[in-house]
């Protein structure tokens, strides 16, 4: 697509961990809250009124600080995140709860704690590997616990109707990165795969509000556009965490054009159903994440997952799927 103002600005917040948006946040004497996985339903920090902070390793180059408390078995994804602990390159969280994704995470997590640098709000979340319904109610307590933990260290009362005024906020972000996501599907793409990966990692950066204005701009600039022209294949990329946009880049330099995936901080978040808006909040926000985010640490979700990365492949036509996997991932 042409330069646009508004992709910018999404391209400008992705490339960084702190940015504009945080630091006007934290002029407002506001707090924000680190977290570490697409299991952790950020609707509660919303509804605390704080600002959700994906943690993630972008920018990190090197880990001399991380590989003394991290093997080299260790995948590189959490020995970055520890990386930039240590650098201080998370100096304006004022706090971070860890989801037990995955073993690696997990010591990352561990490491941190023993710094004592940061805050942890809550030992770690457990996510039961299977899907049952007493499964979805361990979750429950688990989420309900952290939301006890962040109203008693930050002050807050995180009210029912504030959680449900977030699930609202977060369903329209959800709306609105799945029209992202159809214009990519059409036959004449107005925006590339790298560009969309930016635009999707900056909803972890910034207030939600802002983010939700700015995609509607960015929609309605891509529907009165014109394509994307001059590539030879269709692809998706399917794999973990990927939050560097280069990557993608490097496949579309090659001449194809990502028009899809199945990636933690693209369509495995973005392709579930809305949040129940009525009902027990908390109740809402377990069955949501719990059952619909079909990540590979679900150990009976490889037929669901397989056919959702196959009807998303559909969708969007592509001729070829590239798999990715972090080096050591478990």
């Amino acid at each position: 697509m042409a330069e646009s103002r508004l992709l910018s600005q999404f391209e400008e917040v992705s490339r960084t961990l702190l940015n504009s948006h945080i630091e006007a946040w934290k002029n407002q004497g506001k707090k924000v809250l680190g977290y570490n996985c697409s299991y952790f339903p950020e609707e509660i920090v919303h509804a605390a009124g704080l600002l959700p902070f994906r943690i993630r390793a972008t920018g990190c180059t090197e880990t001399a600080l991380a590989d003394s408390f991290l093997a080299r078995a260790n995948c590189s994804f959490a020995r970055a995140c520890l990386e930039h602990l240590l650098q201080g390159n998370y100096d304006f969280l004022d706090g971070a709860v860890f989801v037990y994704s995955c073993d690696h995470m997990c010591t990352a997590h561990n490491s941190w704690q023993a710094q004592g640098k940061l805050p942890l709000i809550e030992n770690i979340i457990s996510v039961p590997h299977t899907i049952t319904e007493y499964g979805q109610e361990w979750y429950r307590e688990e989420i309900s616990n952290v939301k006890e933990k962040m109203e008693e260290h930050f002050d807050v009362k995180v009210t029912d109707d504030a959680l449900k005024e977030a699930i609202i906020t977060g369903n329209e972000t959800q709306r609105l990165q799945r029209r992202l996501y159809e214009l990519r599907g059409g036959s004449a793409p107005p925006i590339t795969g790298s560009q969309s990966l930016s635009v999707l990692l900056a909803e972890s950066s910034m207030p939600k509000d802002d983010y939700n204005r700015l995609l509607q701009a960015l929609i309605e600039e891509l529907e009165a556009g014109e394509g994307v022209s001059g590539f030879d294949h269709r692809l998706m990329v399917s794999g973990s965490v990927i939050d560097n946009p280069a990557m993608l880049k490097i496949i579309e330099d090659t001449g194809g054009l990502v028009v899809s995936d199945t990636l933690c901080f693209g369509a495995r978040r973005s392709f579930r159903e809305p949040i129940r808006e009525d009902g027990d909040p908390l109740d809402a926000l377990a069955e949501c994440y719990y059952k619909q985010i079909q990540c590979p640490r679900m150990f009976d979700s490889y037929p669901e997952r397989f056919e959702s990365a196959m009807e998303l492949a559909r969708q969007a036509n592509v001729d070829g799927v590239i798999l990715q996997s972090i080096r050591n991932c478990d």
